[in-house]
């Protein structure tokens, strides 16, 4: 299953800050690709951009052309689902994620009986095709913002693309995405593209802490250096302290501790462990644990049938495993690759028999 990062009030990200102002104040075009990394807060970035433009004080009066949300159009903006001029397109497993409403006929499963969808149908950009055609609301733009625009299906991307081609008068459109390859070319080829880069560390580490993370210098290396990927983690259940003891609680073949987050996190988590222990075995430092907490007595070999099954159990992750159980065929299997030890019968095989 897909996983997003946590999503703030864009206010509250200050990496954004300049770039926000500088694609506010030099923006021409009609349509925007923001992409950058995980956790880099495309759609906080996305979001704050479309109430900048729908901002109804006069420039002058704010400060670098942000928002100044104090009009009314920034109090229906605040209250993304309500601004007549805003339309926001999104999978539907992400808005109930959010807990973002959506009209009865934009929705993939209306009955609320089918699996949420993860991508943006066709239905989603019809309806925003409807949208552009209607008339302003209120005196700014009429902004679409689609996120993350990679999930779109070939269809919608298609009827997409007419859209970016004839703009209906003070349209605007923001794609959102992680991945501006996963696009097609004709479709990136009618944006102008804006890249985030990550924050520097000690400002993630800093935004972390304030938002209330402990260690979040350990919770930032788990996540890669993303800052919002950090923010999900531990809404899901991760600290820094189980991060720490991670390559101890496997070695020891311990999966008691690890029980207690999501099915696609305990992967994720040991998936990176598998990704250090190799470096480590090659004599290179970790990337996602602290220096030293990885074992130096894996067998490389192990490792690469224990990377083989967590990347097929990850394939599945929505399918209905007997969780303990794979979760201590995947330890045990971990165990025997970073220690070096104990018979190999079980291979690349060993969680075969716990869905």
């Amino acid at each position: 299953m897909t996983q997003y990062p946590a999503m703030t009030a864009t206010h509250e990200l200050p990496w954004h800050t300049k770039a926000l102002a500088e694609a506010l104040q030099s923006q021409r075009g009609h349509a925007l690709l923001v992409h950058g990394p995980e956790g880099a807060g495309q759609f906080e970035f996305a979001l704050a951009l479309a109430r900048g433009w729908l901002c109804e004080t006069q420039a002058a009066q704010r400060p670098q052309g942000l928002a100044c949300g104090h009009c009314e159009s920034c109090h229906l903006a605040r209250s993304e689902q309500v601004h007549p001029d805003l339309r926001v397109l999104m999978p539907d497993a992400l808005q109930q994620a959010l807990g973002w409403r959506q009209a009865a006929d934009e929705s993939d499963s209306p009955d609320g009986k089918k699996k949420p969808s993860e991508w943006i149908s066709i239905r989603q950009v019809r309806a925003a095709i409807e949208f552009s055609a209607l008339t302003r609301g209120r005196e700014r733009f009429k902004v679409v913002l689609i996120h993350p625009a990679e999930r779109m299906q070939q269809a919608a991307a298609s009827a997409l693309l007419k859209l970016l081609e004839e703009p209906q008068g003070s349209q605007r459109f923001i794609l959102a995405c992680g991945d501006a390859a996963a696009l097609m070319p004709t479709v990136r080829s009618r944006c102008h593209a804006v890249a985030l880069p990550l924050p520097e560390q000690a400002q993630a580490a800093q935004w972390l802490t304030e938002a209330g993370l402990a260690d979040s210098p350990l919770l930032l290396m788990a996540c890669g250096g993303h800052p919002l990927a950090a923010l999900q983690r531990a809404t899901m259940g991760l600290d820094g302290a189980l991060w720490k003891r991670l390559p101890a609680l496997v070695a020891s073949c311990d999966a008691a501790p690890l029980s207690r987050l999501p099915v696609g996190l305990v992967i994720e988590s040991l998936l990176k462990l598998c990704h250090d222990a190799m470096l480590v075995a090659c004599r290179a430092a970790p990337r996602y644990f602290p220096q030293g907490s990885v074992p130096a007595t894996a067998d490389m070999r192990r490792l690469t049938d224990w990377a083989i099954a967590l990347r097929r159990v990850a394939r599945h992750a929505d399918h209905p495993w007997n969780a303990s159980l794979m979760l201590e065929a995947l330890v045990l299997q971990g165990s025997r690759a970073l220690t070096g030890s104990g018979p190999t019968e079980a291979g690349a095989d060993s969680v075969h028999c716990v869905r």
